[in-house]
């Protein structure tokens, strides 16, 4: 698992580090594999506060108006294991604004290529946006939501002992 210089939080399908200062997570780490991706839980839309931060995540009300997406970490698509596993995913603490056409994008087709992987092998995955304090633009009425300007993805196979890192 990732260094954290946030408060750690751990849930039952992936575990972050949330950083205050830009109301979302350093890093969500996550295991991936085929068991995974045969649930059919449907998708909540159920973006809300995470209870498991102490100083309180970002709220939904961050995002409105704002002409952002409220983009997963841990994907949707991945948590359809069991209806805690997608509950969970829709933890604010699990979102980053994203620009619609990047969400609805390359993002989603990283994200789509990631599955494919993991159908195969079992894979871990560390993601967030970048964080890195230069002038990053704000959004939020009521909390003060860092928008980051790029997102990694790393994977790791242990199987293989293969993995690779992507900057979009």
């Amino acid at each position: 698992m990732p260094e954290s210089k946030g408060e750690f939080v751990e849930h039952t399908y992936y575990s972050l580090s949330y950083d205050e200062k830009h109301e979302q997570a350093e890093w969500v780490h996550y295991k991936l594999n085929s068991y995974m991706l045969t649930g059919t839980t449907k998708r909540t839309d159920n973006f809300r506060i995470d209870p498991n931060v102490t100083n309180k995540s970002a709220s939904p009300s961050d995002y409105k108006g704002s002409g952002y997406d409220r983009g997963h970490l841990a994907p949707a698509g991945d948590m359809k294991i069991s209806f805690t596993s997608m509950s969970e995913s829709f933890f604010m603490s699990n979102i980053s604004p994203q620009n619609p056409s990047f969400n609805k994008g390359g993002w989603l087709r990283l994200e789509s290529l990631v599955r494919a992987w993991a159908k195969k092998n079992e894979i871990f995955i560390t993601t967030a946006g970048v964080l890195n304090n230069i002038n990053l633009k704000k959004i939020g009425y009521k909390n003060s939501v860092s928008v980051p300007r790029e997102f990694y993805k790393l994977i790791y196979m242990p199987s293989e002992n293969k993995m690779i890192a992507f900057l979009m």
